[in-house]
């Protein structure tokens, strides 16, 4: 109890100091001149709360908790002090972010590439399904940054002749519960064990789970927690639904959706690469300008996928849960749970995509009768109901005959794309639509000349 009334006494103070002097921008927080120049060319004006919380400490030497919900700016949460350190004293290997996914490795990058321009900043983005030859070429070079997955950075530390970390200065780890969760447990582990212990560390998590926890005990001396947000949440702007239905009207459901709501951009989640792939191909055969993004693609097609979404060549990104997380497409207008998340938490994420940076942003979520639990869980997690998205019935039955002929010819096509990978051993051309259209068009007429 009585710790609870000091609290209260200490309550007007804590009010009094923000209200006094609240840091307005990136030079407030200690940041220096050049890289305030970077921010303001990033089009960053004014810092994010996670930054206002973290940078400072950081900038004293401290190392640092961050608990952030998506989308709240934690990447120069933590780039902007590394690059402030490398500037006061240049080093090569300076610095390592450890991030679950590829395509968050890649966009990490970009961040880093874009602030240290001016001043002349390498960063090596070292992950799976690429070259291991060029990597270790690249890490010969000696970049400033590594930005890896775990998996493959032990892989060059146990392997790569020459390579070591022994000189790092900065170690971060981000989405640290999606790396722990995704069982890289025994690499991060390895990674720990070769880098000095005399370092700075930044663990960045949207949850603090036991697994985290227990990292940060291993892996941090004292550190700050800056907490933006203690409880699960969705931003405000977001307004979410969901749509019961029986699981055999699933497509056809979702066709009806993407023409109520035409002329939005979409993510849709599903739960399998398959499924990722059949939707694709279903979606294309009614018309719709559709890409997957899953892990069975090489990390070319990912990454080209990802870009044709991004420049609005195609309205329509289909993804797994590798898509789900840090990935920051600044105009998805709609998210789609097509398949529900059997983690609540990945629900947050997901529909994290949109509503970013004080946008609006709807959801719409996929209920089957056998998912009923898991959606109870969502709601439970996020504190609230969710209403139902309004429907007409009869309007989606009618669609029903042209959404099965679809499924029929993406069941061939699917089935094809396998034949063809056992043959050449090679990724699936994941941009066939022309080839689709010719199908749905003269697809009798192809198979009568075979």
């Amino acid at each position: 109890m009585a710790a609870g009334e000091e609290e209260g006494a200490a309550e007007p103070e804590q009010e009094q100091e923000p209200a006094a002097e609240e840091p307005r921008t990136f030079k407030d927080l200690g940041v220096t001149d050049v890289l305030c120049e970077a921010c303001d060319q990033l089009g960053w004006k004014v810092p994010t709360k996670i930054q206002i919380e973290a940078i400072p400490v950081a900038l004293q030497g401290r190392d640092v908790i961050g608990l952030a919900e998506t989308g709240s700016g934690k990447t120069g949460a933590f780039a902007l002090p590394i690059l402030q350190a490398l500037l006061d004293t240049p080093q090569r290997l300076f610095a390592l972010v450890l991030t679950p996914t590829r395509e968050l490795a890649f966009q990490i990058s970009e961040q880093f590439e874009a602030l240290g321009s001016s001043i002349g900043v390498q960063s090596t983005v070292i992950v799976g399904g690429i070259d291991t030859m060029s990597q270790s070429l690249a890490l010969a070079k000696k970049p400033h940054v590594i930005i890896a997955t775990p998996g493959r950075l032990v892989d060059h530390l146990e392997n790569t002749k020459g390579f070591n970390l022994r000189a790092l200065k900065f170690l971060v780890m981000d989405e640290a519960d999606r790396i722990l969760n995704m069982d890289f447990e025994t690499e991060v582990d390895k990674i720990l064990k070769v880098i000095p212990r005399d370092r700075k560390t930044f663990l960045f998590s949207a949850t603090m789970t036991k697994k985290v926890q227990k990292l940060q005990r291993a892996a941090l001396k004292n550190p700050v927690k800056c907490a933006v947000s203690s409880k699960y949440q969705t931003v405000e702007k977001l307004q979410q639904y969901y749509i019961f239905i029986p699981s055999k009207f699933k497509d056809s459901y979702l066709v009806y959706i993407l023409n109520e709501l035409a002329g939005n951009s979409f993510m849709i989640f599903c739960s399998t690469c398959n499924n990722t792939q059949r939707t694709a191909l279903l979606l294309r055969n009614l018309g719709f300008t559709a890409i997957p993004l899953h892990g069975q693609m090489s990390q070319n097609k990912r990454l080209g996928s990802l870009n044709k979404f991004k420049a609005k060549a195609r309205s329509i990104l289909l993804a797994t849960d590798v898509a789900s997380r840090g990935l920051d497409i600044p105009h998805v207008d709609v998210v789609i749970n097509f398949d529900i998340p059997t983690h609540s938490k990945d629900y947050i994420h997901r529909v994290g995509r949109t509503a970013r940076a004080g946008r609006s942003g709807k959801s719409i979520t996929f209920v089957t009768q056998y998912d009923v639990e898991l959606f109870q869980r969502i709601e439970h997690l996020i504190g609230k109901k969710l209403p139902a998205f309004p429907m007409q019935e009869e309007e989606v039955m009618m669609l029903t005959e042209r959404v099965a002929e679809a499924q029929r010819i993406a069941r061939m096509e699917l089935r094809e794309q396998g034949e063809k990978k056992r043959s050449r051993n090679d990724d699936d051309d994941t941009e066939e639509a022309i080839g689709v259209r010719n199908k749905v068009a003269g697809g009798k007429k192809k198979k009568r000349k075979a």
